[in-house]
């Protein structure tokens, strides 16, 4: 994933949407009818608005030109992979024969040109399947998941929350070829080097496991497996959680959530603490502290009287908490705690981490959202480019518009809605567009 410094709520790159989580659609009453997860639907930001996927103009030339070049890339590949040690099998065999997949350039070059809001996302990933599903699932594999809390620190719901989300319980894991979607990649010169390594680590799990070709299948970035783990997260973090001398993230469901509590403890998971919560926040709030960037105390924000979303104070613990408004302040608020930021670090969206968050609440026996989100207009990348140049004309300065509301943007939002006595969240209403003479 790609992290992006700031308070960012609009427009990132499309190289986050690697796996199945960032980009796919929901299942609608059953895990059997969801077939609908593809890479081309959506790209996730580092603040968890997502863009819904455009092509660009131009990728007909792009697929011609990478599928023109991609037989001699094969043979650079084969030389690569006797520096990696692979063996002449491997090289002549299945290097060799690897394939050109026009649709994976299609994929990956697609630009992301509207807003998803907040609402379209979270109601299509927390949603009352899911929830059943998990907490069937709670009782089902009850004795790994309280050994896996035991000895990774992870307590179960999370566990089953990051599997529905990414691949709705092991019900869709993709059906592309990861070594040909690879190789694509690794001969598109744009990020030719990050997947020409993640390639490598493929072919060396697929000597060490004796997989088959028909087995690596995965999303159309490589991302592969109940939890969609590229290659270099398979080979460091996967493990043989059944002891059948195989870590197997396709067909071994104790395999993969091993792996998951196994990675989310590398990835610095505290043990005893939540992900965050919702909160409510007093009609006098001053919006003066938002994001990442901008954490407080617990004992901060409960001077401020922000409360938990049933009203009761906010618990009398050391920790420090960042709040998050993902759909302004009409929305819900959430305080994310120090696990926030490890949801964050497996995949880089805040809409991903408070949707893994509330649905790990749910699982476990929780209510639905106490603020439901708000319906509200999508965004397009001109739009926003139109709003940052209105602000930077009216003096608050954000910067050349680019069409990413990152935490410049939100500073020079902010200061406008002060001026213009708004509640100042940052956020890109209908009502900052009206103010700025623009319309939606």
């Amino acid at each position: 994933m790609i992290k992006i410094k700031g308070l960012t709520y609009l427009f990132a790159s499309i190289a986050a949407c690697v796996s199945l989580s960032a980009c796919s659609s929901v299942p609608a009453a059953s895990a059997s009818s969801n077939t609908s997860a593809s890479a081309n639907a959506v790209s996730s930001n580092a603040s968890g608005i997502v863009a819904e996927a455009n092509p660009m103009p131009d990728i007909s030339a792009s697929v011609q030109a990478n599928a023109e070049a991609f037989p001699s890339c094969v043979t650079g590949l084969q030389a690569r992979a006797r520096t990696e040690g692979l063996s002449e099998a491997t090289i002549n065999s299945t290097i060799a024969n690897l394939k050109f997949v026009p649709r994976v350039i299609e994929l990956d070059q697609q630009q992301p040109e509207f807003s998803q809001t907040f609402d379209n996302y979270f109601s299509k990933r927390a949603t009352e399947w899911r929830v059943n599903e998990g907490r069937r699932l709670l009782q089902k594999h009850s004795v790994l998941l309280n050994q896996l809390a035991k000895e990774y620190g992870v307590p179960p719901q999370y566990i089953l929350s990051f599997w529905g989300l990414e691949t709705n319980y092991g019900s869709y894991k993709g059906k592309m070829s990861v070594l040909n979607s690879l190789a694509t990649l690794a001969c598109e010169p744009r990020r030719s080097n990050y997947f020409t390594i993640e390639l490598m680590q493929a072919l060396k799990l697929k000597e060490k496991y004796q997989f088959d070709d028909d087995t690596m299948v995965g999303s159309w970035a490589g991302a592969m497996g109940h939890t969609q783990f590229m290659p270099s997260a398979y080979a460091k973090y996967a493990v043989d959680g059944d002891g059948d001398g195989k870590a197997d993230l396709w067909n071994s469901t104790t395999d993969a959530l091993t792996s998951a509590a196994n990675f989310l403890q590398h990835l610095g998971w505290q043990r005893n603490e939540r992900w965050g919560r919702e909160v409510l926040l007093p009609k006098d709030f001053s919006y003066s502290h938002l994001g990442a960037k901008q954490p407080l105390a617990l004992s901060e924000w409960a001077a401020l009287n922000v409360t938990q979303a049933n009203g009761q104070p906010l618990p009398a613990v050391d920790i420090q908490a960042a709040m998050y408004l993902p759909a302004g302040h009409t929305g819900p608020a959430f305080l994310g705690y120090e696990n926030f930021n490890v949801i964050m670090r497996w995949n880089r969206s805040e809409y991903y981490a408070i949707t893994v968050g509330h649905l790990a609440d749910r699982i476990n026996g929780g209510l639905p959202l106490t603020v439901s989100p708000p319906e509200q207009p999508r965004l397009s990348r001109e739009q926003v480019k139109q709003l940052q140049a209105k602000l930077n004309e009216a003096g608050f300065d954000v910067g050349k518009p680019d069409g990413v509301l990152g935490r410049n943007s939100v500073a020079g939002l902010q200061a406008f809605q002060r001026s213009k006595q708004m509640i100042a969240d940052g956020f890109p209403s209908p009502e900052v567009f009206s103010a700025l003479g623009l319309s939606l």
